[in-house]
């Protein structure tokens, strides 16, 4: 995390840009197989979400990740678009994940430890309802288990608040700049969201 900088002004010194939307070069399609299963959450500063998801699921079954945009009706939302606001887009993470070697249960409850999810339109030091706290699933099956472990985690993590936590189907997906991607690995020391932490939560059962 930079010490040099108050949040804010890191904020506000964010990099725009007009670069085009690219593909990852961190895996390739042939990597990726058939039974691969997508994960797509919002957690606020989607730079630190995706650091924290990798991190911790590195040869853990998860075989690529993106950060994005989604939740909004705006189509192609640049960052700077995103950043005001009026989108309504979620700035979010796509886990493309091997079902075979780690369960969209186990990615949820992470999900629920790494961020703050009783924070309506907030993650620490960043307001909006761009760093709002969503799951965002793709099938009846992931509904089911979002709204299960989100009961659970009520009950037994957040006890003390309310989740405010969003489970909406999830819609059109757009890929976030180029730039965004991997942003903390290219940028030591980059803008680092303080709620952004794994909590030493007991296992649900």
């Amino acid at each position: 995390m930079a010490t040099s900088m108050p949040n804010f002004l890191q904020r506000l010194f964010r990099p725009f840009t007009s670069s085009t939307r690219m593909n990852l070069n961190q895996d390739t399609v042939a990597q990726i197989p058939a039974n691969a299963q997508n994960c797509y959450v919002a957690a606020g500063c989607f730079w630190g979400v995706e650091h924290l998801f990798r991190k911790h699921f590195a040869d853990k079954g998860l075989l690529r990740s993106e950060v994005g945009y989604m939740g909004g009706d705006t189509r192609n939302p640049s960052y700077r678009a995103v950043c005001t606001g009026r989108t309504g887009h979620a700035e979010s993470l796509k886990v493309v994940f091997d079902p075979n070697v780690v369960s969209y249960k186990t990615l949820l409850e992470f999900f629920y430890k790494m961020h703050d999810p009783t924070t309506k339109d907030r993650q620490g030091g960043d307001a909006g309802t761009q760093y709002r706290s969503a799951v965002f699933y793709e099938n009846q099956d992931q509904e089911t288990v979002a709204k299960d472990v989100t009961a659970q985690v009520q009950e037994k993590w957040w006890k003390n608040a309310k989740i405010t936590t969003e489970i909406l189907p999830a819609g059109t997906w757009y890929t976030a700049e180029q730039y965004h991607q991997l942003y903390l690995d290219q940028n030591p020391g980059g803008y680092e969201c303080p709620a952004h932490y794994v909590r030493s939560f007991p296992p649900l059962e």
